[in-house]
């Protein structure tokens, strides 16, 4: 990916997400499907805040791209705490597919109607992902994540509990979070122990991709 855009308070537009994204005509065309079917569905099943949708493509696709620069090239599967409407779960399975990397994604969401949507948008966008109505902390924790990604989901100490089970066999934490990260990991610490790096984010906002390793429960 290249440098943030450069003129701030103006919603990006499609282009401007693929010159700093670097992903091809295609894998634009399949955000562009993602991007049409939320707007329709979003009318009712609320997935997103309405006056959000208009900086689809740096407030939420660029957003979530963004986890696939610093996550290993050998990950294969992720795992998509709170999907939603997709946000990054299916952004990071577009990329994968479209840099050509053997990887898939499984979008975990506890709503049914949310669930629904993300298996529309994924028939609608071919991407590699699979969708789990299911809560994370009452997965099957045979499968073993390479990757455990979430956003806008819970304050980091409550979320570390629904990701333990995915987490607790060696899975590296990929979580955006907003301009109180610092003040959440100061308070998850009270809780968890972990390795921590703080990445800002390339969007603006004062945000950061918090890559935790080594998550366990503090004694």
């Amino acid at each position: 990916m290249t440098t943030n855009r450069t003129i701030p308070n103006m919603p990006m537009t499609a282009e401007e997400f693929q010159r700093q994204s670097g992903v091809s005509r295609e894998t634009l065309a399949a955000f562009e499907r993602w991007r049409a079917l939320l707007a329709a569905r979003n009318q009712h099943l609320n997935l997103v805040g309405r006056s959000t949708l208009d900086d689809f493509w740096g407030r939420h696709a660029l957003d979530s791209l963004q986890l696939l620069d610093h996550a290993p090239e050998a990950a294969k599967l992720w795992a998509d705490v709170g999907s939603g409407a997709g946000f990054p779960g299916l952004a990071i399975a577009l990329g994968l597919q479209g840099q050509g990397r053997d990887g898939r994604v499984v979008l975990i969401e506890s709503i049914a109607k949310k669930a629904a949507f993300l298996r529309e948008a994924v028939a609608e966008t071919g991407a590699p992902a699979t969708v789990r109505n299911a809560r994370a902390e009452a997965l099957d924790t045979a499968e073993r994540f390479d990757i455990v990604t979430a956003r806008a989901v819970a304050p980091l100490t409550k979320l570390l509990g629904l990701c333990e089970p995915l987490l607790k066999t060696g899975a590296l934490g990929l979580f955006l979070k907003g301009a109180r990260h610092a003040d959440e990991l100061t308070e998850a610490r009270k809780c968890w122990t972990f390795d921590a790096e703080v990445i800002p984010s390339r969007t603006p906002g004062g945000g950061a991709i918090l890559k935790l390793k080594g998550v366990r429960r503090a004694r």
